[in-house]
C-alpha cells in the first residue's frame, strides 16, 4: 500500500464535453500542506472537488482514479462518501457568507456536523463546539453560540467554517481560496491559523489559490495548474527560487508594480472637510438612541488628474466615505466637488453633477444586470443624461468597449457570458461612456486573479492619462494601491490615522496601524 493520503491519477473532469480537468496526477502525503495554485478556470476547484465528488452529476463526466488510502473514490457508493465528508476529509469554501446557513445559528451549524458523524449532542455537543471556536480564534465563544452568520464580521464568518470542518479532527483538511474574500491582515490571521492548527493536528491540508505570494508562509509543496494541468510542481522553496514553467514566472511577477505616473501640482477637483456620517443602532421609546459614526471628521482633497487611495480594513469606514462623497447616503461636513459645494444641493439639484462622479463597485457580476445586453447596460447612463439618438448610444458604447479593451461586437451578449476580468472592464466603460472627471473605484480589483489585477491597474492608468480622470480608489490590497495612487490615506475606525504621498507612506509609515497593514501585505514593506 502507498504512503500518499490521496492518490489522483490521470483524472480528466468534463462539462457538457467541455474539458476543464485533463490526464491530471497529483499525490498528498500525511501531514503536508500542498498549495494548488493558478488563474480562475485553471481546474483548482474542480480538482478538489473531485476528491469528496461534490461535482453536479448532470452533464459531467469524470475518468481516471482518486484514491484515499487505497480505497477508490471515484464511483464509490453514497454511504462510503457520507463517511467521508466532513468526517475523515473536510473542506472550508471561499465565501463563508454563502457557505453557512443564515438562518441558523453557528451553534446549530457545527452541531450538525458533530451530531451526524460523533453522535454528539445535548451539553457534550456545546463542549466540543466551544473548544472548536476556541481553537480557531473565536473571541469570548460563549458569546457567538446563538449568533447568526450576518452578525460575524468576515474573518469571524471563516473561523466557524474552519471550526465546522474541523469538527471531526479530518486528516486532509481542502480549503478553497479560504482568504479571497478578506482583508490583508485578517487573510495573514487565517493562514497563519490553518498553518498552526494543521501542525498541531497533524492533518494534511490541501491549499487551493490563485496567489502564489500567499501560500508561500504556509505551503511545503506547490502544483502550479493551467488550462486543466499541472505545468510544475516543486517543494515551495525551490518554485520561488527558481520556477522552471514560463506560467510560473508569470504568476510571480503577476503583483502589480510600479507607481503612480508623476503629475505637477494642479487645482483640487475634490475637497471634503469634517466629513461624518453615523448610523443609528438601535433604541425606542424608553431608551436612549445610540449610533455609530462610520465617518468621523474626515478631511481630504484630490488634486485634477491624480489617484487618492483609500486604505483600510473591512468595517473601518473606507466605502461608506465614498458613498458620502457621492452623496449616496446623508453625510455632515462640507464636500466641494469643482467648486461647486453639494451637500447645500437637492436631489434634482444635484443630478447633472452625477454625470461628472462615477462609480465602478467591488463585484462586478453583482453591479451588472443579469437581464440587460452590455449595450444596455453602458448607455443606460447616456440615456439619463444626454439626449443622443440610439446611433449615438451605439457609437459611445462602441468606443468605451475599445478604450478598454473588449471587442465591440460583444456589445450584444450578456454578463454571465464574460469572464471576471472582462466584466470588470464593462463596468469601467459603463463608468467612462459619460466622460466623468471624477470615477469612485470601490475595491474594483480584489475579486480578480492577480494576472487580471495587473491588467486592470494597467487599464486604468492608461485611462487615466488619456483623459485626465480623477480616481478615488478605495482597497484594502496595498500592492494595487502603491500601483496606481499618488497620494493616500490610511482610515481606522473612522478615522484617518495617516496621510501623505504614497512613496512616503509606504516608505516610512508612522503610525502602527499602517505598519501592521503593511507588514501583513508585504513582510518587506514595513
Amino acid at each position: 500500500m502507498s504512503d500518499n493520503l490521496i492518490e489522483i491519477r490521470d483524472l480528466s473532469v468534463a462539462f457538457n464535453d467541455q474539458t476543464v480537468v485533463r490526464n491530471l496526477c497529483l499525490d498528498i502525503r500525511p501531514g503536508e500542506c500542498l498549495a494548488l495554485v493558478g488563474e480562475s478556470g485553471s481546474g483548482k476547484s474542480v480538482t478538489a472537488h473531485s476528491i469528496l465528488q461534490l461535482l453536479p452529476e448532470t452533464g459531467t463526466r469524470t475518468t481516471g482514479s482518486i484514491r484515499y488510502r487505497g480505497q477508490e473514490l471515484l464511483g464509490a457508493e453514497a454511504k462510503t462518501l457520507r463517511e467521508l465528508r466532513g468526517n475523515r476529509i473536510a473542506m472550508i469554501f471561499q465565501e463563508p457568507m454563502t457557505s453557512l446557513n443564515p438562518l441558523h445559528s453557528v451553534e446549530k451549524q457545527i452541531g450538525e456536523t458533530l451530531m451526524l458523524h460523533r453522535g454528539l449532542g445535548g451539553k457534550a455537543a456545546r463542549q466540543r463546539i466551544l473548544e472548536l471556536l476556541a481553537l480557531v480564534g473565536i473571541q469570548k465563544p460563549a458569546e457567538r453560540l446563538k449568533a447568526y452568520p450576518h452578525q460575524l464580521s468576515g474573518g469571524q464568518r471563516q473561523r466557524v467554517m474552519i471550526a465546522m470542518a474541523l469538527a471531526c479532527e479530518p486528516e486532509l483538511l481542502i480549503a478553497d481560496e479560504p482568504t479571497t474574500a478578506l482583508d490583508v491582515t485578517v487573510q495573514r490571521k487565517i493562514l497563519l491559523l490553518l498553518k498552526s492548527l494543521q501542525q498541531r493536528l497533524g492533518m494534511s491540508l490541501l491549499l487551493i489559490s490563485h496567489d502564489l505570494n500567499l501560500v508561500r508562509s504556509i505551503a511545503q509543496r506547490v502544483c502550479v495548474m493551467k488550462a486543466g494541468e499541472i505545468v510544475e510542481q516543486a517543494p515551495c522553496e525551490t518554485l520561488f527560487s527558481a520556477p522552471k514553467h514560463p506560467y510560473s514566472c508569470e504568476l510571480l511577477h503577476a503583483e502589480p508594480e510600479g507607481e503612480a505616473l508623476p503629475r505637477d501640482e494642479r487645482e483640487d477637483v475634490l475637497q471634503v472637510r469634517d466629513l461624518r456620517v453615523s448610523f443609528a443602532l438601535g433604541g425606542g421609546l424608553f431608551r436612549r438612541k445610540e449610533y455609530l459614526r462610520a465617518v468621523d471628521g474626515i478631511s481630504l482633497s484630490v488634486q485634477r488628474g491624480k489617484t487618492l487611495g483609500i486604505v483600510g480594513e473591512s468595517g473601518s469606514g473606507k466605502s461608506t466615505l465614498g458613498q458620502a462623497i457621492l452623496r449616496l447616503i446623508e453625510s455632515e461636513g462640507s464636500i466641494h466637488f469643482q467648486g461647486q459645494a453639494l451637500e447645500q444641493l437637492s436631489h434634482k439639484a444635484l443630478r447633472p453633477w452625477r454625470k461628472q462622479m462615477q462609480v465602478v463597485f467591488q463585484d462586478p457580476f453583482g453591479s451588472l444586470s443579469p437581464r440587460m445586453s452590455v449595450q444596455q447596460i453602458i448607455s443606460e447612463g447616456l440615456e439619463v443624461h444626454s439626449r443622443s439618438s440610439a446611433g449615438e448610444c451605439e457609437a459611445q458604447v462602441i468606443q468605451a468597449l475599445k478604450e478598454v479593451g473588449l471587442d465591440p461586437r460583444s456589445r450584444h451578449r450578456y454578463p454571465h457570458e464574460f469572464s471576471g476580468g472582462q466584466r470588470q472592464r464593462i463596468a469601467i466603460a459603463r463608468a467612462l461612456v459619460l466622460k466623468p472627471a471624477l470615477i469612485l473605484l470601490d475595491e474594483p480589483t480584489s475579486a480578480l486573479d492577480r494576472t487580471v489585477q495587473k491588467q486592470v491597474v494597467a487599464l486604468l492608468r492608461q485611462l487615466q492619462e488619456k483623459h485626465g480622470l480623477t480616481y478615488l480608489f478605495i482597497s484594502h490590497d496595498l500592492a494595487v494601491v502603491r500601483a496606481l495612487a499618488h497620494d493616500m490615506i490610511v482610515i481606522k475606525d473612522g478615522k484617518v490615522v495617516e496621510q501623505g504621498a504614497s512613496h512616503d507612506v509606504f516608505d516610512a509609515p508612522q503610525h502602527p496601524y499602517t505598519k501592521e497593514l503593511l507588514a501583513a501585505a508585504h513582510p518587506g514593506w514595513a
